[in-house]
């Protein structure tokens, strides 16, 4: 089974000029949070997991921005599996507090896509967290990673070759 994409939207090309080969559009990708209450500990600040639920809600709706359903992704028989993270905390969000989860695809590196985060204030002027994480394609019924991108992804991501 070959595992291929729907794209919901196709996302208006980028002038093929301006791109490096195998990378896309260094654009950030907004995704704004609120830190409620069930994200923090005791004292009201967040707990430290639930960044890395804000990155992966941000990474899924990057993806979706960019045409590409995850639902109908993993439907198909394939996924996105995380394969490495990194996260440094900079400064701590409290309770209450309204900040942007940006997200960007650096360098497409064969199958892996690296994601890069910063989750900041609304005015930019404050990093609380960084990070990266790698994800790679997998196609679910064998259990194996592609040995390349499916062509709707490729094309969603807007990937030169």
């Amino acid at each position: 089974m070959v595992c291929e994409a729907t794209i919901v939207s196709q996302s208006p090309q980028l002038p093929t000029s301006n791109l490096v080969p195998s990378t896309i559009a260094p654009d950030w990708f907004d995704y704004p949070i609120t830190v409620y209450a069930h994200h923090t500990d005791y004292a009201g600040v967040v707990w430290h997991g639930a960044y890395i639920a804000w990155l992966e809600e941000a990474r899924i709706e990057f993806l979706q921005s960019r045409g590409i359903d995850f639902a109908q992704l993993v439907e198909m028989g394939c996924n996105l599996p995380v394969i490495d993270l990194s996260i440094r905390y900079h400064q701590p969000l409290r309770m209450g507090m309204k900040a942007i989860v940006k997200t960007r695809l650096m360098s497409i590196e064969g199958v892996k896509l690296p994601v890069e985060y910063e989750i900041r204030s609304l005015d930019n002027s404050v990093v609380y967290v960084s990070g990266r994480v790698v994800l790679v394609a997998v196609d679910m019924v064998k259990g194996k990673i592609l040995r390349r991108l499916p062509s709707t992804v490729e094309s969603a991501l807007a990937i030169v070759r």
